[in-house]
């Protein structure tokens, strides 16, 4: 492990049982005020300067670095490979101004690897959350469920099902008689998750407040990793994770071309239509 931090034996016992636990890593209070304010810029907003609802920024430790810091953490990796017995290694990073108000849903629908089981995510409160502005909900005990695919619901697997995929989430939480749990927790305090926990934003009764937040998600070395998402019975949707580097020494990899459409070849074939 790359530092002597451990979690207590009550701690893991909690995330083998419900499904998460809560730490305090001791991160540092300025740092995290210094996510706040630089990538507070990046968030989408209205023309009169107000956050929309749902913004959220993906991967912004491309841009900030301390964002960066947070997801590759000593303290957190070494958490995760206790609870896990890999090295854990991060993939991505969402911040979010707002609460989220998603509906409950399990990782496992976006993020799964092979064998199964070896994702997890670590959300960081970057302020003092209450009942008022937005939790996190969730449900202890949940991640002992089965995981559910679009194919467990006879669904099509593309985003435009998934609507129809939340509202199954929510019958199958009455129908098991789940109680939710909401994410009152301190500046600093981080929630480690289990990829099967259900979970998502609890309404934000009072929409003048702010809810900064930051989450890395891991996948696990010495695993195949792939989208069930846009994976089906006969063919998984692999990815090819870029790790977010331990050290602000590091050089992006330049994205392939987007794939051209048929139509466009065809076109450009006879001339019809030039690549710009």
């Amino acid at each position: 492990m790359p530092t002597n931090f451990q979690l207590t034996t009550a701690q893991i016992r909690n995330f083998q049982d419900k499904g998460f636990v809560t730490v305090d890593f001791a991160l540092d209070g300025k740092l995290l005020d210094t996510i706040v304010a630089k990538v507070g810029p990046l968030y989408e907003r209205s023309r009169g300067g107000q956050l929309l609802s749902g913004t959220r920024i993906q991967d912004a430790w491309k841009q900030v670095d301390e964002v960066r810091q947070v997801a590759v953490n000593d303290r957190v990796a070494a958490a995760l490979e206790q609870l896990y017995g890999r090295k854990p290694l991060p993939f991505q990073t969402l911040n979010f101004p707002m609460g989220t108000t998603q509906p409950a849903h399990s990782d496992t629908i976006h993020f799964n690897s092979v064998p199964k089981g070896f994702m997890a995510g670590v959300w960081v409160a970057l302020e003092a959350i209450d009942a008022d502005n937005g939790p996190l909900i969730y449900y202890p005990g949940s991640h002992k469920l089965r995981e559910y695919s679009m194919q467990s619901f006879g669904l099509g697997t593309t985003h435009v099902h998934y609507p129809e995929y939340e509202q199954r989430i929510r019958e199958l939480i009455q129908t098991n008689k789940l109680e939710p749990e909401y994410g009152i927790m301190q500046k600093g305090t981080a929630f480690i998750w289990h990829a099967n926990l259900l979970h998502g934003g609890a309404p934000q009764k009072d929409p003048t407040r702010t809810r900064h937040s930051l989450v890395t998600h891991f996948y696990f070395a010495g695993c195949k990793y792939y989208t069930p998402l846009y994976s089906s019975l006969w063919r998984r949707r692999y990815r090819q994770p870029f790790w977010i580097p331990a050290t602000a020494d590091y050089v992006l990899p330049q994205e392939p071309p987007a794939p051209m459409r048929w139509y466009k070849r065809w076109w450009m074939r006879f001339g019809l239509f030039t690549k710009s």
